[in-house]
């Protein structure tokens, strides 16, 4: 067993600890007051630690091992999601949840990972035929499916969360012009037909609201509410914030899901400028991480399972901040190592020891 450490990556792990600070901070503060919310600080407790203890077997994997494991994988996949659809419960406005009785699972979150993985292996096993369509292709097929199932319940932040995986991962692959040109030819009829034929009027409203919150829900029916509530809390906190557990928004529960994806607006009520700046530091640095790791990686398969998951978190980061301030769309995504929430916490976790796997398997470390 060789026990060198020089390739873990403590800076990541520096910002995982601060993260996990902030998120233990604000998940507290935005369930204290909340009869609806008793106990969800325990649970998130809970499932903070099942994370780390996931992210820590998960570090001393082979990362090579999950590459047998794709298909199987994708496959369970799959037929999950599909059973989704059937027996699944509706939160939010979408079918995306199982209730297992003591636990409530959405999914959704961990085959984001699992699609990460499926298309590094896909790709990694046609890297002497990169620049070929066939690659190209079937990584479009292998998408389609769960991205589909997942479009339907309807789940939009996890749709684009795939989208945004596969792009920048076949950009890494090898992805060439020609074949961007295509994507973007196939996508706008795609995107069209979507908007106007699956797509039903209060999605579309819900999609728009972020341009014009008045224009698009003069009633304050669709979202607006939330984004004027999330714009007051964020104005509120100013440059150094009301104080933690102090906020006006915050502690009156006048946010929706504030413990999750609202809490960037709570941690601007109640630490400003200056908190929410050192909190997006830490997840730039995270996301940073990601793709160091994945530009020191050994092999295609590391960079692109890294890659990948750079995608994943930086789509989350953009969108769920986004939508607090109004310059994204509104979709039910939590910010990564600081939301509360059990699936998305775990795959977090999970993700960064797979990361960490990459970075120690660089020069074949055995343990």
């Amino acid at each position: 067993m060789n026990n060198s450490w020089r390739d873990y990556n403590f800076i990541l792990l520096a910002a995982l600890v601060g993260l996990t600070t902030f998120s233990l901070a604000m998940v507290y503060s935005a369930t204290l007051h909340d009869p609806m919310t008793v106990g969800y600080f325990s649970r998130h407790l809970v499932n903070l630690l099942i994370g780390i203890a996931v992210m820590v077997g998960i570090t001393f994997l082979d990362y090579h091992t999950f590459q047998s494991w794709t298909f199987p994988m994708y496959i369970i996949s799959v037929v999950v999601l599909a059973t989704v659809l059937v027996y699944g419960n509706v939160r939010g406005g979408a079918q995306s949840w199982i209730d297992f009785g003591l636990r409530t699972v959405q999914p959704s979150e961990p085959i984001k990972l699992v699609i990460i993985m499926v298309l590094a292996g896909f790709w990694a096993s046609q890297e002497r035929f990169s620049s070929q369509w066939r690659p190209f292709i079937g990584s479009v097929l292998l998408l389609s499916v769960p991205l589909f199932l997942v479009f339907i319940q309807p789940d939009f932040g996890t749709a684009l969360v795939f989208g945004t995986v596969w792009i920048l991962m076949t950009l890494v692959a090898g992805m060439t012009i020609t074949q961007f040109g295509a994507l973007l030819g196939v996508a706008a009829p795609v995107f069209y037909f979507g908007w106007t034929y699956i797509l039903a009027p209060y999605q579309r409203t819900r999609l728009l609201i972020f341009l014009d919150p008045m224009k698009y829900d003069p009633e304050l029916k669709s979202g607006a509410w939330n984004i004027i509530q999330s714009l007051t809390a964020i104005g509120s906190g100013g440059f150094n914030g009301q104080g933690w557990t102090q906020g006006v928004m915050s502690q009156g529960n006048y946010l929706p899901v504030q413990y999750s994806d609202f809490i960037f607006a709570i941690t601007g009520e109640e630490l400003g400028f200056v908190g929410t700046g050192v909190m997006l530091v830490l997840l730039g640095v995270l996301i940073w991480q990601a793709l160091d790791i994945a530009a020191n990686s050994r092999d295609l398969l590391g960079r692109l399972m890294a890659t990948g998951i750079a995608a994943m978190f930086l789509c989350h980061v953009l969108v769920n901040a986004g939508m607090n301030m109004s310059i994204m769309p509104i979709t039910g995504i939590p910010l990564p190592f600081v939301s509360y929430g059990g699936s998305f916490t775990v795959t977090s976790f999970a993700a960064v020891g797979l990361l960490q796997s990459i970075a120690l398997w660089r020069r074949r470390i055995h343990f």
